[in-house]
């Protein structure tokens, strides 16, 4: 089942958090006030120059038109453009200081976003795909400040427009300016409704464009499956069902949102008609001059531009602050794996671990782990064996804190792994997984990860450790050699050792491998394995092992299956334990190798 993870906020705005969260923008838009604030200002003489033309129309007519005054006729243009020109260069400079202010505010609230995203536990992304992830912490920073800030610019900019035209009308005619303001709010009030009808659409749209984004995702990261299984049309027929879904959504918002535009255009043109009518009678009842309905009618065909198209920027304006919402939302949110208030520093050395009554479950009721006891000294290596899905990943995950028990405890000389702080817990411990994550950049960078102030000579050391070092000789750029996105242009067993060096440079006294050999051939293996026995050295190691020759000279082996474990001890005494659990397998693996 899809897990929805955009709500609908309309509950939370009738509790007050909308207004809360527009609260929350001030320190961001703090730092930036003064040329955010100086932005929208430069739009009262933008929006308010458009009434020149308007104006001016007046005397133009009486005294040009009418009286046939020449004399008149060369300053009336000249004013126009002078004034046309002053408001192009105010334009751009609030173009300008709108679209640099809205990127900083934008990048200080994508950085905190990110920095968010990297407290959350395992289990937040195992749930989500790529898409949400990305729509979640980019796009709707996007959308809540730089939308927010063009949008609200152009909202203010009609605004005034608006009303310096609204101004020229009274100016002109007191009786058709009341007709045309009431008319007016009558155009204005579909605008009232618009939200509650978002609200509903507005989470499956964002829903809709996060899978378009994993798709994407999806094709990059599997393009090698995609030619070898020829998936190409499937994939393509997948990716068309995603779009026929986000255009249906796109219709739906359409429906919903930009009938507003045309029932304003025809609630305003009924407005000019009943204008022209009515100020048709006025003139010929000698109330205004020629001269007023001119510039009436100019200033109210000119206000029919801004009006029309305000819906659609108050329709903009809106999602993003929709998008403001989500974005408090996550930032207000608190991640399931934290540190415990009175947290404290876990020390580099310890005697003792112990997993004590320990039960674990991903789903509410549905152990994964059940009774795990286990008693670990230090510098012991402790293999774990047994049925594949039996739960061997899961135990060692719990002790780095990827996920939380449900019951019981890990402890570390007494100390519950839960009361000290993540950052000394997790840097007290290194792990090498089957599938190691390299970062795109050089050999050298992914290496520092390790220990970003190691010195040279350490890095050189962790290096020849890893059994690198005939390798990096052979690249012309050595260490500095770029690896490409995930590692793509190094193999598997080059991969599996520059992470084993990483780990020499963290060199943390408790490691976790996780089936660090089994994708390897026997080659590569055997090389990896020699840069596994120098990392183990005077370590407390968890091993998860595929091929049971490898632990042979572990100091335990603990064998799980379903969760549970059904017996463990050294390799000697399990071997020869008839029908154990650990000589079948042992037995099963040495006959195929045999046969092989």
């Amino acid at each position: 089942m899809k897990i929805n993870i955009f709500k609908n906020f309309g509950d939370k705005v009738k509790n007050n958090s909308f207004v809360k969260n527009y609260k929350r923008m001030w320190p961001y838009i703090k730092p930036y006030w003064f040329p955010g604030l100086m932005s929208l200002l430069i739009t009262i003489p933008i929006g308010s120059l458009d009434a020149v033309i308007a104006l001016s129309l007046k005397p133009y007519m009486d005294l040009v038109m009418i009286e046939k005054s020449i004399q008149t006729a060369w300053y009336i243009p000249l004013a126009i453009i002078t004034f046309t020109c002053i408001q192009g260069g105010l334009t751009y400079a609030a173009n300008y200081l709108n679209t640099w202010v809205g990127a900083k505010i934008t990048n200080l609230l994508k950085s905190d976003l990110y920095k968010k995203m990297l407290s959350f536990e395992t289990n937040f992304f195992n749930v989500r795909n790529s898409g949400d992830i990305i729509f979640m912490f980019n796009n709707n920073a996007d959308m809540a400040c730089s939308g927010l800030l063009t949008n609200l610019k152009n909202f203010c900019q009609k605004l005034f427009t608006a009303l310096s035209l609204i101004t020229v009308l009274f100016y002109n005619s007191w009786q058709l300016a009341i007709l045309c303001v009431v008319i007016l709010v009558g155009a204005l009030l579909p605008m009232a409704t618009l939200r509650k009808k978002v609200d509903s659409i507005m989470s499956k749209s964002i829903e809709a464009d996060a899978s378009l984004l994993t798709a994407y995702n999806e094709s990059y990261s599997g393009n090698k499956t995609i030619i070898s299984y020829n998936l190409s049309e499937h994939q393509k027929k997948k990716f068309n069902k995603v779009l026929d879904g986000v255009f249906v959504l796109k219709i739906k918002m359409l429906q919903r949102t930009q009938w507003v535009t045309p029932v304003m255009h025809i609630i305003l043109s009924l407005g000019i008609g009943l204008s022209i009518w009515f100020g048709s009678f006025l003139i010929l009842n000698g109330q205004i001059t020629a001269g007023n309905f001119v510039s009436f009618l100019a200033a109210l065909v000119m206000l029919y531009t801004p009006m029309k198209s305000l819906g659609s920027n108050y329709n903009a304006v809106l999602m993003s602050f929709m998008a403001i919402e989500r974005v408090f939302d996550i930032l207000n949110s608190t991640p399931a794996i934290k540190d415990t208030a009175g947290a404290k520093e876990m020390p580099a050395e310890h005697k003792l671990i112990e997993f004590k009554d320990l039960y674990f479950e991903y789903n509410p009721n549905v152990p994964i782990l059940k009774n795990i006891n286990l008693t670990v000294k230090q510098g012991e290596t402790i293999a774990l064996v047994g049925n594949s899905g039996g739960g061997k990943t899961t135990l060692v995950s719990l002790l780095p804190r990827f996920y939380d028990v449900t019951r019981g405890g890990i402890f570390v000389d007494g100390t519950d792994i839960r009361d000290f702080t993540l950052k000394s817990l997790r840097q007290n411990i290194g792990v090498v997984f089957q599938d190691n994550f390299l970062f795109a950049g050089t050999i050298r960078e992914n290496i520092m990860l390790g220990n970003e102030n190691a010195t040279e000579e350490q890095l050189q050391q962790a290096v020849k450790m890893a059994y690198l070092d005939n390798f990096i000789a052979g690249l012309k750029d050595g260490l500095n050699t770029q690896i490409g996105e995930r590692g793509i242009l190094l193999s598997g067993g080059q991969k599996q050792r520059v992470a084993i060096a990483r780990a020499f440079l963290k060199n943390a006294p408790i490691l976790i491998l996780d089936e660090a050999t089994s994708a390897l051939d026997n080659k590569a293996e055997a090389v990896v394995q020699k840069a596994i026995e120098n990392l183990m050295r005077d370590k407390t190691v968890f091993v998860i092992a595929h091929r049971l020759s490898t632990i042979r000279n572990a100091s335990k082996i603990v064998v799980i299956n379903n969760g549970e474990i059904v017996e463990s001890g050294t390799h000697d005494e399990l071997v020869n334990r008839e029908c154990g659990a650990y000589k079948t397998l042992y037995d099963m693996q040495f006959k195929c190798n045999t046969n092989a």
